[in-house]
């Protein structure tokens, strides 16, 4: 039967990293560890395959959501966009020469520093501010989109939330316009690395094809929650992402040591 070839859970964690990719990103942390449970024998490679591809669903139906009623900056959008495109292929080729623990440890500590600063600045990303991009400003997210999105490719776990306080600390967008270029900028770390992934058959397809519909699915419910509760919830949910990151991350570093 149709049915006995779908893992449920895997739809359950597809939409609920559809939904929190939505909103605050991280929805990778999510799902890679439930595909990882559910193919115990799958290479890595096939895990973040399967996963990225997924991610990029969702990641499209929201951003689709957000361009039709927030204004995008694309004069700073699209250079961040391209920079990051390029170091997220190259990122998914350095898969086997990069030691993971490494960067673990960099973004564990990162991670910690975000919570702290949003927590404290209980204004931020709550006034989008008008601003006109110079020179400098599109060097900045250059710079930045290369880093994560080179980061994306290797690793990728919460990248979507690195660069929404990236748009938020550093080009001042408030939290629904910055979720907004989040998503775009998500859309070509996830396509670039898939051009390594797909020619290389680390796709799942038959468990890819289910998980889509799911995270596409939970990607709509966030975006009608992101429109509806605005940033202050953003803001909230941001905070509650990074503490289950920081914890989940530092358990995975830390409960061996």
């Amino acid at each position: 039967m149709l049915f006995e070839s779908i893992n449920f859970s895997l739809l359950f964690f597809a939409f609920c990293g559809g939904l929190i990719d939505a909103t605050v990103g991280g929805g990778g942390l999510i799902l890679v560890p439930a595909l990882m449970y559910a193919y115990p024998s799958q290479n890595l490679a096939t895990i973040f395959g399967t996963n990225k591809i997924t991610a990029l669903a969702g990641a499209s139906s929201s951003a689709f959501a957000y361009l039709s009623r927030v204004k995008i900056s694309w004069n700073l959008l699209l250079p961040t966009m391209l920079s990051a495109f390029i170091f997220a292929y190259f990122g998914a080729l350095s898969v086997a020469f990069i030691p993971k623990q490494l960067m673990q440890y960099c973004v564990f500590f990162l991670l910690i520093f975000m919570a702290i600063y949003t927590f404290i600045k209980k204004d931020l990303g709550q006034i989008h501010t008008q601003i006109q991009f110079g020179q400098k400003e599109i060097i900045q997210g250059i710079l930045f989109g290369g880093l994560i999105g080179f980061y994306d490719g290797v690793f990728g776990p919460g990248s979507g939330s690195f660069l929404l306080f990236l748009f938020i600390k550093v080009f001042a967008f408030d939290f629904i316009h910055a979720v907004a270029s989040a998503k775009l900028v998500n859309i070509a770390t996830f396509t670039a690395a898939l051009l390594f992934f797909i020619p290389a058959g680390h796709v799942l397809w038959s468990t890819a094809f289910y998980m889509i519909i799911s995270s596409m699915i939970g990607a709509f419910i966030g975006t009608k929650l992101a429109f509806k509760f605005g940033s202050s919830f953003i803001r909230i949910f941001f905070l509650i992402l990074l503490v289950f990151l920081i914890g989940r991350m530092g358990f995975d570093l830390f409960w061996n040591f």
